[in-house]
């Protein structure tokens, strides 16, 4: 059972850890480039605050964004704007993110996220909490994939894992950090593929932040996940 409670308050502390960063940033350091290919630090930022908005359209019924097209302008918009600007922005948006998870509300129901994908609503927390952590990473500010929380980590490659299983163009893969085991892609008896690692490298691969070149493969080799 998803607990909607505990995942909300782990979004809260890891937004403070990422304010605590952005308090650190300037407007130069705002305008380099993030380790995502084609946003600065302030695109990052700026997808930030909008995601925040976004779930809590998703919370309360609403689409999630106007349309594709409306989403990406917006970062676009909002990527040059002041560090002191950025940051009230992160924080203003996460604040109501985090009243809107605090309504009551039958968080069994199903709800509407992106491009037609539905998930509980118990889940659009943890769905928060991953944006913040992942990004935060992004920033390329010395917040590393082996500075995320164990439970985050643990959490997040069976959250991939489910993502990428039954996806016809991925191999049926057995993941493991060594004490913990996931299935993901095609459906069969056994795994032909077992992929290994640390949980870092596991979630680095995972969700596109590393080539896999820390991982150890037995049964062939790396299979090569679509994008998210």
């Amino acid at each position: 059972m998803i607990d909607h409670a505990h995942d909300l308050a782990r979004v809260q502390e890891a937004t403070e850890r990422l304010l605590s960063a952005v308090a650190k940033m300037d407007d130069a350091s705002l305008a380099e480039p993030s380790r995502l290919p084609g946003w600065s630090r302030g695109h990052v930022l700026a997808h930030l605050a909008r995601n925040a908005d976004a779930l809590v359209n998703v919370l309360q019924g609403r689409p999630m964004y106007v349309s594709a097209e409306a989403r990406d302008a917006d970062i676009e918009r909002d990527a040059p704007r002041p560090a002191g600007v950025q940051a009230a922005d992160l924080r203003e948006s996460a604040a109501r993110f985090q009243a809107a998870g605090d309504e009551p509300a039958d968080w069994t129901r199903t709800v509407e996220l992106r491009n037609g994908v539905t998930d509980s609503a118990s889940r659009v927390p943890f769905r928060r909490w991953a944006e913040v952590e992942l990004h935060h990473v992004d920033l390329g500010t010395g917040y590393e994939l082996e500075d995320l929380p164990a439970e985050f980590l643990e959490r997040e490659t069976g959250f991939l894992a489910d993502r990428f299983a039954g996806h016809p163009d991925v191999p049926a893969t057995r993941l493991t950090d060594g004490t913990r085991a996931w299935s993901t892609g095609r459906t069969a008896d056994e795994p032909g593929i077992t992929v290994s690692g640390r949980p870092a490298d596991l979630v680095g691969w995972l969700a596109g932040r590393r080539d896999g070149a820390a991982l150890q493969v037995r049964g062939g080799s790396l299979p090569k996940l679509p994008p998210l």
